[in-house]
């Protein structure tokens, strides 16, 4: 073998115990750098099996439990059940006091800020108090509420606290893992499910407790992670353990249907919140019903917002809006069951000025609205 040969040789099997070495480093660590990476959601998230020794015992934990389990202990601390006390008088036993868990909420601000839905708090007759895993009681001293996206801002005193992070709900894919908390059936609290999002951009009519009223939500998240009465204001997480979504309604008389508020919704009311101390939301003045695509081609009308009623002394009122006509376009932006009259309002501040687009009486409209700052309620 001449000297050139063997020089080869040698280069070959050096570059080739690098690479081995290199190629079992990056494998092995894997799962903890490929999660900085900007593009990490797109990536496998593990790429073997774990072996665990369990008194004793050995057991096989897939790589999608590994993540599960992680995202769990991560989250879980930073997650609340809300427990409802009333206090009443009894003649035969005088005061009485009743406690029961009516939902979930999740920690967002180490100094007591907590997420969860309004229609868990929305009873002004009684008094709140949260439970952290670890059975520690605080007294909720405020909470600030928006019924239009069903959310609600609680306030404890207390500092240190443990907190989740919020992730981006406008990157969801349908097929994504996720990973819901919650205080289920308002008795079994940290309760952990796990499903798929099923779907994306959908509407749905919540009703209350007895029923008597309702409102719809639009836009929202189709999972099929089980959700309990109880789980309501709980998180939805990614395999990051960043909150997507905040579990709000589930479906009777179906199975795996359960439904969940975008995040980036609940990230506009609590920067808001954030800065003046209080949920702070534009308002127009109009109740209406949304004619879709299939709809305005069936009755031979544009799509938007058809004006049901129009509120007294309102922005809509004073802008000249009347009942029936049509909100096609608001500032530039199609109305559309993706893109609502309820979401188009949400991006403007109190005070602007947003342009409308309106369908009367056959012809088309151009008017002016300045929004004001809707009614505490």
């Amino acid at each position: 073998m001449d000297f050139q040969t063997r020089k080869t040789l040698i280069i070959f099997v050096l570059f080739s115990l690098v690479s081995a070495v290199v190629g079992g480093v990056l494998g092995a660590t894997f799962p903890t750098w490929s999660q900085n990476l900007p593009f990490n959601l797109k990536l496998p998230l593990v790429t073997s099996d774990k072996q665990i020794i369990n008194q004793g015992e050995k057991r096989i934990i897939s790589s999608e439990e590994s993540f599960v389990i992680k995202v769990v202990e991560k989250a879980s601390p930073a997650v609340v059940s809300i427990v409802a006390k009333q206090v009443g008088f009894d003649p035969l036993r005088g005061p009485t006091s009743d406690s029961r868990g009516i939902g979930t909420g999740f920690i967002v601000d180490s100094n007591g800020i907590i997420l969860s839905n309004n229609h868990v708090v929305e009873d002004r007759d009684v008094s709140y108090t949260v439970v952290t895993k670890d059975k520690k009681n605080y007294e909720v001293t405020k909470i600030d509420r928006d019924s239009l996206n069903d959310l609600a801002i609680l306030q404890v005193e207390a500092s240190n606290l443990p907190t989740i992070e919020l992730g981006d709900s406008d990157n969801l894919q349908v097929g994504q893992t996720v990973v819901a908390i919650g205080n289920a059936l308002g008795r079994f609290d940290n309760t952990v499910t796990v499903g798929v999002i099923s779907g994306i951009g959908r509407g749905v009519t919540a009703s209350d407790s007895l029923g008597i009223r309702s409102e719809t939500l639009e836009n929202v998240i189709q999972t099929d992670a089980a959700l309990n009465p109880g789980n309501s204001g709980g998180p939805l997480l990614d395999l990051s353990a960043r909150v997507i979504g905040i579990n709000f309604a589930v479906t009777e008389g179906a199975q795996n249907i359960g439904f969940v508020i975008p995040v980036n919704r609940a990230k506009v009311v609590l920067e808001q919140f954030r800065k003046v101390g209080r949920i702070i939301k534009p308002f127009l003045g109009v109740a209406y019903q949304l004619i879709n695509k299939d709809i305005a081609e069936i009755r031979g009308l544009p799509q938007g917002a058809f004006v049901q009623r129009v509120v007294e002394d309102s922005p809509a009122q004073k802008a000249g809006l009347k009942r029936g006509d049509i909100i096609t376009k608001f500032s530039g932006s199609q109305i559309t069951e993706e893109q609502t009259l309820a979401t188009a309002i949400s991006k403007f501040k109190v005070g602007e000025t947003a342009e409308i687009e309106v369908f009367r009486d056959g012809k088309t409209l151009n008017i002016k609205a300045t929004l004001t700052e809707a009614e505490n309620e």
